[in-house]
């Protein structure tokens, strides 16, 4: 059975019901249909509960083979509820952008899904729509506002917001817009990014109240003066509109695991291009409500988990009691060169040789963040006994267990020896939570830091451009911000050919922009795009809804 046929097999609780088993009052709870409903932020005031532990699922640097992070997030969650135990699941929204291009789908798989699927993949409760619409309104509001007279001084050719869509477009990545004469508006080059890559975006994850969001959407930086001087969304007087836009999207989406394990699904921006992780409020709102929180970052530990702990935890002054490393035998394989055609076979030799790649995330979270880690790895049939004891062997000399997943084919019941494990982590050790870089180090030293402690590279190349915004936001008083690096998602390098652990290499960024409402500056490296585009054959292609309504081929 594919995903999605697994996941029409399951009958699904009543929302209703799984906000009871979760103890949120009827009060907070306002349904969209009978298997999905929004949670009113104010339960975080009323809540008189202790907060539960906070377990982060990351993983190996992505490949083709797949490693099921989403998958292990979801069957842990579901294998602490077996053994037990009061869990929340807390996730980011699929974007349509993926579902659409390569991915098809991106909430689990096999038998350790959140449904509804197929609503959760598409429109779910319209928070991008929210989230795009807010974005697109400043855009809007900042050209009129030039248009009826530029009252601000805002010099067109330095215009930094961008108008976005939450779908692949590379046909949207440079466009020139206010053509067909005056009243058309004032013609100037622009451009889209997708939804997930907008500052609205991680504003919405790092929001903690309506309060704060409001705040963070008045410090975007949207253009600059003729004189050099920001112009924020608070100056164009868009700040109320957008928030009126998003008040509900705001509100974290409750749903439910194949096995009627609460879930969070809420935010979703991307770990290659933004900070990757779901929204604060969600994040705390798992925590008031179970014993055990467990959410997930985006891509591999070095994007995805950097910027859980640098950013996300920093800002909302959060803390994980343990992470769990997702690796396959597979990827890692890959890892050490070999082909997709050729994963099947025992190879001890290629495993070996991907190995450095987990053993580098894993002392990351060990030694740079000072975590406890437990390694989970997805087992496939093809997996022989020799090449998990290589895994569990080579991981025994970081001092960090591995345990075998089979979540998949099992759910939470393959997942339950994975839950003990962490539980043994939460209270048998103590971590010593740190960051990477303190916060009042400058952009270039926090910069260093990541690429020379978390990737393993040999420091960073500042392109002169880069050079001048990074002097220019130092001025501006913004160097004091934590560091969003946008780099790919298949290496610890800026390269996506160089596999495993590379050395010896530098990590280029050519542009660094403020997200002051973010609260954090981004720096672009390699040939990163904040747009991505279809590939020759995507997904769309295969998916289909016939006369009943039943949705198909999303995964």
């Amino acid at each position: 059975m594919t995903d999605i046929e697994i996941a029409q097999s399951v009958q699904m609780k009543p929302i209703a019901e799984i906000a009871k088993a979760a103890e949120i009052d009827d009060a907070y709870l306002e349904q969209y249909g009978k298997y999905k409903a929004k949670v009113d932020y104010s339960l975080l005031k009323d809540s008189k509960r202790r907060d539960g532990k906070l377990i982060l699922v990351t993983a190996i640097t992505p490949t083709p083979a797949g490693e099921g992070k989403t998958t292990t997030t979801i069957g842990l969650a579901d294998g602490l509820r077996r053994i037990g135990k009061r869990v929340m699941v807390a996730l980011r929204e699929p974007s349509l952008g993926p579902v659409f291009g390569i991915k098809g789908g991106a909430a689990g798989g096999g038998w350790a899904q959140v449904v509804p699927m197929e609503d959760i993949n598409l429109h779910f409760t319209g928070d991008f729509h929210a989230i795009g619409a807010a974005n697109n309104l400043l855009a809007a509001m900042l050209d009129n506002h030039i248009y009826q007279g530029n009252r601000l001084g805002i010099d067109p050719r330095r215009i930094t917001w961008r108008r976005c869509v939450d779908m692949n477009d590379r046909q949207l990545r440079f466009v020139t817009d206010g053509l067909g004469g005056r009243v058309n508006g004032v013609p100037r080059e622009d451009g889209y990014d997708i939804t997930v890559a907008s500052e609205i975006m991680a504003i919405f994850c790092l929001a903690s109240s309506i309060t704060d969001l409001k705040e963070r959407l008045s410090r975007i930086v949207v253009a600059y003066t003729y004189d050099e001087k920001p112009v924020t969304a608070g100056d164009l007087g868009a700040v109320g509109a957008m928030a009126a836009l998003l008040k509900d999207a705001l509100k974290p989406n409750l749903v439910q695991t194949l096995e009627g394990t609460p879930a969070f699904v809420h935010g979703g921006p991307f770990a290659n291009i933004a900070h990757g992780c779901n929204s604060v409020i969600a994040t705390r709102m798992a925590l008031k409500l179970g014993d055990y929180a467990v959410t997930e970052a985006g891509f591999g530990a070095d994007l995805g988990a950097e910027k859980f702990l640098d950013i996300k935890c920093r800002m909302a002054g959060l803390s994980p009691a343990a992470v769990v490393m997702v690796a396959t035998i597979r990827a890692l394989k890959m890892h050490g060169g070999l082909a997709k055609t050729e994963l099947a076979n025992e190879n001890l030799e290629a495993l070996e040789a991907g190995m450095p790649n987990l053993l580098r995330h894993v002392s990351n979270i060990k030694n740079v963040y000072g975590l406890p880690t437990v390694v989970a790895v997805n087992r496939f049939p093809t997996d022989t006994d020799a090449e998990v004891e290589l895994i569990i062997r080579r991981c025994r000399e970081l001092g960090v267990n591995v345990v075998l997943s089979n979540v998949w084919a099992e759910g939470g019941k393959g997942g339950e020896d994975l839950a003990r494990e962490v539980v043994r982590l939460c209270e048998e050790e103590t971590p010593n939570f740190t960051f990477s870089y303190e916060s009042d180090t400058t952009i270039e030293e926090k910069l260093h830091a990541i690429v020379t402690k978390v990737y393993g590279g040999d420091g960073v190349s500042i392109l002169p451009q880069a050079q001048k915004q990074i002097a220019q936001l130092n001025a501006l008083g913004f160097g004091n911000c934590p560091v969003c690096v946008a780099k790919t998602q298949y290496s610890f390098s800026d390269d996506a050919t160089k596999l495993g652990a590379p050395t010896g290499f530098t990590v280029t960024v050519r542009n660094v922009k403020i997200s002051a409402g973010a609260g954090f500056v981004v720096a672009l490296t390699g040939d990163i795009m904040t747009m991505p585009g279809l590939p020759k054959s995507p997904a769309a292609e295969r998916i289909d809804v016939d006369e009943n309504g039943k949705i198909s081929g999303l995964f």
